[in-house]
């Protein structure tokens, strides 16, 4: 959500759109969270019907010259943590790879 909302404020359907793997219920309280924490802000549209509208606070964009980092390493990292994850994997006993599909 931080780096979601590092350009302009957004409505909750936008950023719903923009990380569909995750339930409205579970980006609800993750903005509900990071409203308390304080690094977004939340603000009510006057409208009908009405809306609700999320921006970064100061502590928020502080936080977001980490958060991309991060996520820019990620990105560049992709391929390497994929196959770390691949030769672990095939270093397992097949019992245990049985609990981890369950």
């Amino acid at each position: 959500m931080i780096v979601a909302l590092a350009d302009r404020p957004m409505q909750f359907n936008e950023l719903r759109r923009l990380v569909e793997a995750v339930s409205a219920k579970v980006l609800s309280s993750t903005l509900k969270a990071l409203v308390r924490d304080g690094f977004i802000t939340r603000h009510e549209i006057s409208a009908v019907p009405s809306r609700v509208s999320y921006d970064l606070t100061p502590l928020g964009r502080d936080l977001l010259v980490v958060v991309r980092d991060l996520a820019l390493w990620s990105v560049r990292n992709r391929f390497a943590i994929r196959e770390a994850r691949k030769n672990y994997d095939a270093c397992q006993t097949p019992v245990r790879r049985l609990i981890k599909a369950v």
